[in-house]
Formats: C-alpha cells, sequence, structure tokens
C-alpha cells in the first residue's frame, strides 16, 4: 500500500487531494510541525531533507510534489483523466506544474520569510531589521508578487483551468492561489472563480477533512 508523509501546513495535501481523485488508497502519515514552525527530526528517516510531502510505493521514496504528482498519474491515472492528452495542452500542463515552484512560490516564501525576520533577531536591532525587510519588500517582492497576480488573473480570465479540462497542474497550482486567495480577499474574481471551482470537487472536499491543515491560512 502506498504510505503518504504528510506533514501540517505543508505542500501535502496537494498529494492526498490527488489521491483521492484517483480513489486510490493510501495510509497516511501524519506529523505536526513544532512550535517554531518546523518540521519534525522524524521525517528524516524517511528522507534525508526531512521534506513533506514524502510518498513510499513498493518500496521507493519520492519526494518533491511535483515528481509526485507525475509518478501518481502515469502509475495510476489508467483512463488518463489528469493529464491532457494534445500536445498543445501537455506543454500547458508541463509548464504550470513547473511555474508553480519554480516561479511563483519562491516569491510566497520569501514574503512569508521577510515577515518573520523581525521576530528572530535581538529585541536592540528589531527596528533595524524590519526597516531592512520593508525596504526589500516594497522594492522586490511585492512588485513581482503583484506581477504574478496580474499574469495569473489574466490568464484565468480565459481559461477555467490551467491545461484544458481540470488536471494535476491544477492541483499543482492551487496550493500557492488558495494561499493567495486567502490574502487577497476577492479583490482578483477570476483567480477567485478558479479556487471556488476546485474547492467544491468531492475530491477536494474530502482530502480537506482527512488534512490537518485547517489552521493553515
Amino acid at each position: 500500500m502506498i504510505t503518504l508523509h504528510y506533514l501540517q501546513c505543508s505542500r501535502s495535501f496537494r498529494i492526498l487531494w490527488a489521491l483521492e481523485e484517483l480513489g486510490v488508497d493510501c495510509q497516511v502519515e501524519y506529523y505536526q510541525r513544532s512550535s517554531s514552525y518546523t518540521a519534525p527530526e522524524s521525517l528524516k528517516q524517511i528522507h534525508p531533507l526531512g521534506k513533506a510531502p514524502i510518498l513510499v510505493d513498493d518500496g521507493q521514496v519520492i519526494v518533491e510534489s511535483a515528481v509526485i504528482l507525475d509518478y501518481l498519474q502515469q502509475k495510476y491515472d489508467e483512463q488518463q483523466q489528469f493529464k491532457p492528452q494534445q500536445a498543445s495542452a501537455q506543454m500547458q500542463y508541463s509548464y504550470w506544474m513547473h511555474y508553480a515552484e519554480g516561479s511563483l512560490m519562491p516569491l510566497l516564501v520569501m514574503t512569508l520569510v521577510m515577515n518573520s525576520v523581525s521576530k528572530h533577531v535581538p529585541w536592540v536591532i528589531r527596528p533595524i531589521a524590519q526597516k531592512i525587510t520593508d525596504g526589500v519588500k516594497a522594492s522586490f517582492v511585492r512588485p513581482r508578487v503583484k506581477e504574478h497576480i496580474l499574469y495569473l488573473e489574466s490568464y484565468l480570465a480565459e481559461h477555467d483551468y490551467f491545461a484544458g479540462d481540470f488536471s494535476f497542474a491544477d492541483i499543482q497550482m492551487a496550493f500557492p492561489l488558495i494561499a493567495i486567495q486567502n490574502r487577497l480577499h476577492g479583490k482578483y474574481p477570476h483567480i477567485q472563480a478558479f479556487v471556488q471551482r476546485v474547492q467544491q470537487r468531492s475530491a477536494f472536499q474530502r482530502a480537506e477533512q482527512k488534512s490537518l491543515d485547517s489552521e493553515c491560512v
């Protein structure tokens, strides 16, 4: 049986959702984050980096959510429902699978890190640290994030999903877009509509019931 090592408030939800879409049974091992938001050391017993999600299937230890999604699609998507078959849509599928973590998520993670810097330095230099991080966010992070949001809003104005019909590319992209949408409060209607569309899927809702992420957004 497949085992999914699921870390609270991580990309693990993508894999749980994909397994529900596929109707594949799995054993889920849950891990809580520490008070400092770090992953437990026990995850390093599964993979040296101690990152999540981690999928174990037939003795293979597989990491990186895009790699896991590709593996599940190739092995378990017998009816080819979750990857487009047309060449043009396949190119979009590959693009968005890589864009999510290669372009969008680094900016969101950088924002998270910048927001927490002043909490992790001695109080005497916190005002200085705050000014530095505010400057970096204002001059670099926020303008780049805004560019990506406008790009995605424009794309979703013309497409219900990222690569034709619903596919695993939408699972890959939903993770950052849900995080963005929760902070934009409906300001970008096409992003909001996409998020609502995928959240209405029964597989998403089943995965949500099994997840540990209710307090993560």
